[in-house]
């Protein structure tokens, strides 16, 4: 016999994504700008509800692609938000992912959302719990680039040795030692080192860099402990 559930309370289930991106320089978060009450006006991360024919991580993939035209983007599921009365309209429940983006790529942000990249360290207050995810999101990503390597998402193909340690001065929001991070850098051995240099740092250039993506890809599967 079919079990009835008719007599159990049905309730929305929504994805908000946290996007983080990488401008060379600084972490940045990508928010949308509400266009319908409650909240009107105030920013929000991007999110929509699971349709009946999707999985969570299919609705988090299709609403990423409706703000940015972006496709097979690396995506993490986070957490779930289950608060009684985190909205105020109606009992929704929210599964939050985050992803890593690099600014740079060709990102066509649709204009519905009113969309704009903030300063991670200087962003406005969100709506409801969406700044309870995002500092989740930020502990999430400084675990990962502690265990496993970061950058693939963020960065240029090739890039400066100066631009990995931006990034991950950007992500735990420190200064490093030039001189030590090359070091625990080398250490890894995920890069190669190309001919080209970057000429607009200085006269002298910096070589340019690219990550090994079979070393990438078995140092991810591995784990290691990486500490500056």
């Amino acid at each position: 016999m079919t079990q009835d559930y008719s007599q159990y309370p049905r309730h929305l289930v929504a994805v908000d994504c946290i996007i983080f991106g990488f401008d060379g320089e600084n972490l940045k978060i990508l928010l949308v700008q509400r266009n319908f009450e409650p909240k009107m006006g105030e920013w929000s991360l991007m999110g929509g509800f699971i349709g009946n024919e999707e999985t969570s991580d299919e609705a988090a993939h299709r609403v990423l692609n409706t703000l940015t035209g972006l496709e097979n983007i690396y995506l993490e599921q986070l957490n779930s938000y289950t608060e009684i009365d985190r909205e105020p309209t109606a009992r929704i429940m929210s599964i939050s992912y985050y992803t890593l983006i690099n600014v740079e790529k060709n990102i066509q942000i649709n204009e519905k959302y009113s969309a704009k990249w903030f300063d991670l360290q200087d962003f406005p207050t969100l709506i409801f719990d969406h700044n309870e995810m995002v500092k989740d999101a930020v502990l999430r990503l400084r675990r990962r680039a502690s265990t496993r390597p970061i950058g693939f998402e963020l960065l240029p193909k090739k890039f400066t040795m100066k631009d990995l340690q931006n990034l991950y001065e950007a992500i735990f929001n420190e200064k490093y030692d030039k001189r030590n991070f090359i070091s625990k850098i080398n250490a890894l051995d995920i890069l190669v080192k190309t001919e080209e240099k970057d000429m607009t740092s200085s006269k002298k250039g910096s070589f340019l860099y690219r990550f090994d993506e079979k070393k990438y890809n078995k140092k991810i599967a591995e784990g290691f402990m990486f500490k500056i």
